[in-house]
């Protein structure tokens, strides 16, 4: 049974083990999108350029945009990154939660966290995109007051939703 700690929320992870944990989560994200699209590779080192990019360096990746991360028990367990603001919106990029740890309100908690941030810096909308298959996350974006948007992806698939802050 896993121990189920606390979790905190955290803006920007100090150096150390979250930092690390944070390329770890983005890695696996990345992996599972891959298979979902039907594209599996075997490893990170297979994945495309700008996601091994994030990978080996996600501060350097991020530099202008929020990471926020999720903590039990000091691992990091969920990650999400907020673009810094353009014309009145930020974007939610990245939004992952490590499966063991699913079911938890982390997801829930990480969007919450980043809303708020948002606010704080006059955002006015919160956008993001997610592939059409994933329903449980549409479920999620749903119950948190996201909407379906006309689509700025030009991607096949992806689904843009936004929510006033």
């Amino acid at each position: 049974m896993t121990d189920q700690h606390e979790v905190v929320i955290v803006r920007r992870p100090g150096q150390g083990p979250p930092a690390d944990r944070l390329a770890e989560l983005l890695a696996a994200y990345h992996l599972r999108t891959q298979a979902e699209k039907g594209e599996a590779v075997a490893d990170a080192d297979a994945l495309p350029d700008r996601y091994r990019t994030e990978i080996s360096d996600p501060r350097a990746a991020f530099a202008d945009d929020t990471v926020l991360m999720a903590l039990s028990g000091g691992t990091a367990v969920g990650c999400l990154v907020l673009t810094a603001p353009a014309d009145g919106h930020s974007e939610i990029k990245r939004l992952w939660t490590d499966p063991a740890f699913r079911s938890r309100g982390i997801a829930s908690g990480l969007i919450g966290a980043a809303l708020a941030h948002a606010a704080e810096n006059g955002v006015g909308t919160v956008r993001l995109s997610v592939w059409k298959w994933r329903t449980s996350a549409i479920a999620l974006y749903e119950r948190l007051g996201f909407t379906t948007a006309e689509s700025w992806e030009t991607r096949d698939q992806l689904l843009c939703m936004e929510r006033a802050v």
